[in-house]
């Protein structure tokens, strides 16, 4: 069933209605070519999943219907923020797309020493606009009840300023050729429900030294990810993953 999030508040109980208008109602009538009758999934803005069903439609708006509500837990216990050196090409757009589907919270690209792309300052917006679109497409794909948010800082030690957390780590290339495997086990295992872990993963070029000092005087501190060197648009799919498993797969 086609899932859209909705952006104005509306009803949660079953037989009241509420105007569907935006983008969610182009794309249900044009698209998915919606049908008097028909029912798909809305998201309100506290996490409840209503049923609705279509009435009627205009050429700018539709009138539905609450037909069920629920209120499914579908995100990771831990809220976790992707922080990623900003990559060339279309690496960015992947690690949300993917990273979204996965259960990321927030999304924060970021500028570093050793990366190879720049963002532009006057094309920054449109990028930030872009990768939240997609954000938004991949959470409404993967059933997801929020959508992550994406956003720029112009360096690590403004991200470790401006973004919260309550546990971080960085995932560095060299702890993990020094063969060091407990760090993110011990990081997860002491987090509790609801905390936000943040996630640090360089460009493709890496971090620096410096970098990596910084960001422990800051309380991250580098873990290693297995044996196995990734690619800057792999390791937060890993990392992702892990914390699924060990916090839900249990």
């Amino acid at each position: 069933m086609q899932r859209y999030f909705l952006t104005a508040s509306a009803p949660t109980t079953i037989g009241e209605q509420f105007k569907l208008t935006g983008e969610s109602v182009h794309h249900w009538l044009k698209v998915m070519r919606a049908q008097v009758g028909d029912e798909a999934e809305f998201v309100t803005a506290n996490q409840q999943v209503v049923i609705g069903k279509l009435l009627s439609s205009t050429a700018i708006d539709a009138q539905v219907e609450v037909v069920r509500v629920s209120s499914p837990q579908v995100e990771l216990p831990l809220k976790v923020v992707i922080a990623c050196g900003v990559s060339k090409g279309d690496k960015t757009e992947q690690i949300v797309q993917r990273g979204t589907e996965l259960g990321a919270a927030e999304f924060v690209f970021f500028d570093s020493q050793y990366a190879v792309a720049k963002w532009a300052e006057n094309k920054r917006d449109r990028k930030l606009a872009r990768l939240a679109k997609i954000a938004h497409a991949a959470a409404e794909q993967s059933h997801r009840t929020v959508v992550p948010t994406v956003s720029y800082q112009p360096s690590l030690t403004k991200l470790v300023q401006t973004v919260p957390y309550d546990t971080g780590i960085v995932a560095w290339e060299e702890s993990a050729k020094q063969g060091e495997s407990s760090q993110l086990v011990q990081s997860l295992n002491k987090m509790a429900i609801g905390q936000r872990l943040l996630a640090v993963f360089g460009p493709e070029g890496g971090l620096t030294m410096t970098e990596v000092s910084d960001l422990a005087q800051a309380g991250v501190v580098a873990a290693g990810l297995g044996p196995r060197i990734m690619r800057a648009e792999t390791a937060p799919m890993y990392l992702l993953s892990a914390v699924s498993f060990s916090q839900e797969l249990v």
